[in-house]
């Protein structure tokens, strides 16, 4: 957490400021719970003291760190070597490679959580066959990624058109270092991209859900007002992101 914050200073809305709009926004909406907090409980509810857990994508860790010693076996992927070298869970196994050719034998794995990266996958039917290749049977495939139907990706995807322009303007806004922000693809970004990718990979889907979150233009209290005010008037399915489980049968 400490890292965190040191990484977000400076920035024009660091994770404490966003956080603190949360707050303020579950007051409004008491049954409102953010993606992250979605997705744990989530992730909690597969894993047992058996099961066996990829973090795929892992980079410097997320919320597979929060449990990993409560499981038979949680391991990181990750292709991006200088993230796996700051990885936030010491003694936790991690290895570099890719989505695409998951170093796992069949059947191998009770779950796989995947955060922030299917806006970056080239492929992401290639991933998801190789998802189910290495998921057991019942096995799960949870994940959040960000919805392109929302308003507020129109500047995202400028980033896609325009890279060199994203590396600089999301750590400025952020507060997250350049060498973090990844080229982003957006081709399974929308709920029917991924039931597409889904159906193709041979997965079900077990759960998709389109989650609000006013707070990411949240540079002071008018403009999450306005955020607020604005989230009322926007298509249920406009949500910024989508938290989904998928299966494989």
């Amino acid at each position: 957490m400490a890292q965190a914050e040191e990484l977000g200073r400076g920035a024009l809305l660091p994770l404490s400021v966003q956080n603190a709009y949360r707050e303020r926004y579950r007051a409004i909406r008491p049954a409102w719970r953010s993606s992250g907090d979605q997705l744990e409980a989530i992730v909690r509810r597969h894993i047992t003291p058996s099961s066996h857990v990829l973090d795929l994508g892992c980079g410097r860790g997320g919320v597979v760190e929060l449990f990993w010693r409560d499981v038979r076996l949680a391991i990181g992927l990750d292709p991006d070597t200088p993230s796996l070298s700051e990885h936030r869970a010491p003694g936790m196994p991690i290895i570099r490679g890719l989505g695409e050719h998951l170093p796992f034998a069949d059947e191998s794995l009770d779950l796989i959580v995947c955060v922030w990266v299917l806006e970056h996958l080239k492929d992401p039917t290639a991933t998801l066959r190789e998802v189910r290749r290495v998921l057991r049977p019942r096995g799960h495939f949870v994940f959040v990624t960000p919805n392109t139907r929302n308003p507020l990706m129109l500047a995202n995807r400028m980033g896609k058109a325009l890279p060199a322009l994203q590396r600089r303007l999301v750590p400025r806004f952020y507060g997250r270092v350049e060498a973090d922000t990844f080229p982003v693809q957006y081709r399974a970004n929308t709920v029917a991209a991924i039931r597409a990718h889904a159906q193709a990979a041979g997965l079900d889907v077990y759960d998709l859900r389109v989650v609000p979150d006013p707070t990411y233009l949240a540079l002071n209290t008018f403009m999450f007002r306005a955020s607020v005010m604005s989230e009322r008037f926007m298509p249920k399915g406009w949500g910024v992101h989508l938290l989904g489980d998928l299966v494989r049968p």
